[in-house]
């Protein structure tokens, strides 16, 4: 089970941290990443991260902006979210899966969503 943490309502230019804690088993072997679905649209991929953390990727909407950070030792994985814009307003999910996320494989575990709201 992956439990979501962290949105909220901030000011662009803002800063939020997302937290994803796994719960039931541990995910320190999966891929784990995030994705967002804002109003009227489809869900896309924002970042995800290698069961070593050695590999990231981003969207290019994020790219530069935010990053995901793990922790295995508390089966976390986090999105550090800077210099947000509306345009990041959105309701996020963590996810987990034995293949990297970016390349559009649907993920065998989805966890809750937390909604961030960015005002302009």
């Amino acid at each position: 089970q992956l439990q979501a943490s962290g949105g909220g309502l901030v000011q662009a230019g803002g800063s939020l941290r997302l937290s994803c804690a796994a719960s039931g088993r541990t995910f320190s072997n999966y891929v784990m990443g995030w994705f967002r679905q804002a109003p009227g649209k489809e869900r896309e991929f924002v970042a995800d991260i290698s069961w070593s953390g050695s590999s990231t990727s981003y969207a290019n909407s994020v790219k530069g902006r935010f990053t995901i950070p793990r922790d295995n030792a508390k089966n976390t994985v986090y999105l550090q979210m800077n210099s947000l814009k509306p345009e990041d307003t959105a309701v996020y999910y963590c996810a987990a899966d034995s293949s990297l996320l970016r390349f559009g494989v649907p993920p065998e575990y989805w966890g809750q969503e937390t909604l961030v709201t960015v005002s302009s």
